[in-house]
């Protein structure tokens, strides 16, 4: 089975290799790249703040990778953070945040999102709570990631928390080689399984072939949300999968 991975491109190139390993002809195509904060003084202005946060919310390992690394080293650790996915989860545990301060969804939950994630934090928010969500900036620099973020800080809100953001890193539109552009016309119709964990991606897919035909394309989609961008697009035939890399690759493998 022919595999085209989206994701940008660290986490694109482990996932290659495990379809490659998996016995699949997989290669990366990254539609999201990640760069660094827009305001790195802010990031290090929110370490330096870190003990009035009761949690920060993480809504990815690019969010934790790029937030850590700008951590100074008088700054106080972070209370409690909370993780959508077992990506973010290790990421966290690489940066060495003790396992009892990390609060996720269980590895076994139907889904890895924002509502999974409100789940198993909202009996510990109150009035009193603060919480600082940091996630990405996209390419004109505005902090935003989305329907689910965004529908969390909501209930945040509602239940009397206070909320800020912080854009530790900024989303990127990449600019694929000409090679790799036709390789993916070819792509929209060969027969290979595209895998989208990102609307965002989709859209950018969109921006650089404006003209290509989906209609005999195949996908596999990690979320309802990114599923509806892919068939929005015009893909043939889209399934939805968990966004864990075995769940993924069972959807590649189920596809007929």
């Amino acid at each position: 089975m022919r595999v085209v991975v989206t994701r940008p491109q660290r986490e694109a190139q482990a996932w290659v290799r495990s379809f490659q390993q998996a016995g699949h002809e997989a290669w990366a195509l990254p539609l999201i790249g990640i760069g660094p904060a827009p305001d790195l003084a802010l990031v290090q202005q929110a370490w330096h703040h870190a003990a009035r946060y009761q949690a920060v919310m993480f809504v990815s390992a690019n969010a934790v990778g790029s937030f850590f690394s700008q951590r100074p080293a008088d700054s106080p650790p972070i209370a409690q953070a909370w993780a959508t996915g077992p990506g973010t989860v290790r990421a966290l545990r690489q940066a060495g945040v003790p396992e009892q301060d990390i609060v996720a969804p269980s590895p076994d939950a139907a889904q890895f999102d924002s509502e999974a994630l409100w789940q198993q934090v909202r009996e510990r928010v109150s009035g009193r709570t603060e919480v600082l969500i940091v996630r990405g900036a996209d390419a004109q620099g505005l902090s935003s990631e989305g329907a689910g973020r965004d529908w969390f800080a909501q209930q945040l809100r509602q239940a009397g928390a206070g909320v800020e953001f912080l854009a530790s890193y900024q989303r990127q539109r990449p600019e694929p080689t000409a090679a790799a552009l036709q390789r993916a016309r070819a792509a929209a119709s060969d027969g290979s399984v595209w895998v989208f964990s990102s609307s965002e991606a989709v859209h950018n897919l969109q921006f650089v072939l404006p003209a290509q035909d989906w209609a005999a394309a195949v996908a596999v989609a990690t979320h309802a949300r990114i599923a509806a961008a892919v068939r929005a697009a015009g893909f043939g035939q889209v399934r939805e999968s968990r966004p864990s890399l075995p769940n993924v690759l069972a959807s590649i493998e189920s596809v007929a």
